[in-house]
């Protein structure tokens, strides 16, 4: 996967980077700068095509995921960060998602997928349209979600589904409103005092 890896300290915490639709594995990289310049990078491009725009899994139209394509993208997703974590010699637990859109609905399929393993995400604009089944335990998980308010692709009972899924499941939720389905400066400067409490 086309990818770009940023090493500022030995030992760091990763910012995995996740961008939206239409997005590249550099994107987020100037948000990566503005939570912890010290913490190393790994951005990854996602490898599905959508009208010649790059995501992380195939969907049948807004909203309508491609449920399959979904669980098969986020285990290849997790097995490239694996073999990434190895080349760089970083630990999965030093993982933190930080996500956009697409990229934070890929976060959470990894996080519902690898319940043990990823303890952190900032999230942005996320949409998660399914009822989870499976109870995981998500005691020593945190996460920032930045939600929209008149958001034109998720609309706010879908955000609040969001909320519930990690809340529900015990974890340290932080939530923020943006307007509509952006990623803005305020919500950006949020997420960094969440990271650095």
């Amino acid at each position: 996967m086309e990818h770009i890896y940023n090493e500022k300290k030995k030992g760091a915490p990763v910012f995995v980077l996740l961008h939206g639709t239409g997005g590249t594995e550099t994107d987020l990289v100037p948000l990566a700068e503005l939570l912890n310049p010290e913490y190393n990078v790994l951005g990854i491009r996602g490898n599905v095509q959508e009208n010649g725009m790059n995501r992380y899994f195939k969907r049948h139209g807004e909203g309508q995921y491609d449920w399959e394509d979904l669980d098969f993208r986020g285990k290849e997703l997790y097995e490239f960060i694996v073999e990434k974590s190895k080349e760089h010699d970083f630990k999965l637990e030093d993982v933190v998602f930080v996500g956009f859109s697409n990229g934070s609905n890929i976060a959470i399929q990894m996080m519902l997928q690898q319940p043990e393993t990823f303890k952190k995400a900032a999230l942005f604009a996320p949409l998660y349209p399914a009822d989870i089944e499976e109870n995981h335990d998500f005691s020593d998980v945190e996460v920032f979600l930045s939600l929209g308010k008149g958001d034109p692709i998720v609309p706010e009972s879908e955000s609040e589904r969001v909320i519930n899924l990690f809340r529900e499941r015990g974890a340290d939720v932080t939530t923020a409103w943006v307007n509509g389905h952006s990623l803005t400066q305020e919500v950006a400067l949020e997420a960094k005092n969440w990271l650095n409490k």
